[in-house]
């Protein structure tokens, strides 16, 4: 497969990613998290509400020899068991009885991969996932719904084979504006969330194939 670029958007402007760092709540768990989509990085650079300017950094993967999961490739379920190993969609006993349950039919092994391949679940996911959960959305409309909510795809670096085939790009580091980049991540959410209630709230949503019908 060769090289890629990929973008890391951050509010800090030194990074030093390091294997076994991260945080275990992340979606696909701990590892260091980068986008093709410069765009996209920006926005992630300035979305948390604390009005400082991020940073861009670019980074060259080698994917030559890497074993790489791609949820784009798997049913869309799989990645909803994924993220619930990590993320809570609710916090109701109802949730973490059923969740477990999920998980343990359509979740897959990670550990003998070096890179995972996937949406990235921002705000507007967390709307779809709990609205799942309730039984408000039927499984005909899930991929329709993620889609509406333009989650971008994300690269997680998980092993220390794939870190070091991981290099910076010294004079891609760039500054990203706070008020340009930040509001248009909560445009994007914010049409992507009222996107999303239209169709939950159409005919096409027929509550028939739900989340506790799944297991």
């Amino acid at each position: 497969m060769g090289k890629i670029i990929l973008y890391h958007g951050t509010s800090d402007k030194i990074v030093t990613p390091v294997y076994g760092r991260g945080e275990e709540k992340h979606d696909y768990g701990k590892g260091f998290y980068l986008t093709e989509n410069i765009e996209l990085a920006k926005e992630w650079a300035v979305c948390r509400p604390n009005d400082t300017n991020g940073w861009l950094h670019k980074y060259e993967l080698d994917m030559d020899g890497l074993n790489v999961l791609d949820f784009e490739t798997e049913h869309v379920l799989v990645w909803l068991a994924e993220l619930m190993k990590h993320r809570d969609a609710a916090d109701s006993r109802r949730y973490k009885v059923l969740a477990g349950r999920f998980i343990e039919k359509y979740g897959v092994d990670t550990s003998g991969y070096d890179v995972i391949r996937g949406w990235r679940a921002d705000a507007s996911y967390f709307y779809i996932a709990k609205e799942f959960v309730r039984d408000n959305i039927d499984l005909d409309i899930l991929e329709e719904l993620l889609s509406l909510g333009g989650l971008g795809i994300q690269y997680c670096i998980k092993s220390e084979l794939a870190y070091s085939k991981l290099r910076e790009i010294e004079d891609g580091l760039a500054m990203v504006d706070y008020a340009e980049f930040n509001d248009k991540y909560n445009r994007r959410d914010a049409e992507a969330r009222r996107r999303m209630r239209e169709l939950v709230d159409s005919e096409a949503n027929k509550v028939t194939r739900v989340f506790s019908t799944l297991l």
